[in-house]
């Protein structure tokens, strides 16, 4: 069994940065892939980015490249997410996941991963 327990979430005006953190523990949980999804009001759960487990293959979405990005800590069993130049309509609950089965590969799909953390709520204010 793996836990994740996100943090770094909180409110920022447009513009801003925040990044986010999610803490894996559980065994074998730094050879997993992990992603970043996020979900707002009355949507449903979208694919934000991914990093497999060596931190060396990275997905982003459409709408986020260039803005956020991606990272492992040096122990694999962090990831985080650095999120630049912040739109209100980044604004959702963003869940940290991990993905055993992903090998060297990134996926999107929410199907694919298999734990799954409470989410953080970031709020970006215009």
């Amino acid at each position: 069994q793996v836990q994740l327990v996100e943090s770094g979430g909180g409110l920022v005006q447009a513009g801003g940065s925040l990044k986010l953190s999610c803490a894996a523990s559980g065994r074998a949980s730094s050879n997993y892939a992990m992603g970043w999804f996020r979900q707002a009001p009355g949507k449903e759960r979208e694919f934000v980015a991914a990093i497999n487990w060596s931190g060396r293959n990275e997905l982003y979405a459409d709408s986020v490249k260039g803005r956020y990005t991606v990272s492992r800590g040096d122990a694999m069993n962090s990831v985080y997410l650095q999120m630049n130049s912040l739109k209100p309509e980044d604004t959702a609950v963003y869940y940290c996941a991990a993905d055993p089965l992903a090998g060297w590969t990134v996926r999107d799909s929410p199907e694919a991963y298999r734990y799954w953390g409470q989410g953080t709520q970031v709020t970006v204010s215009s």
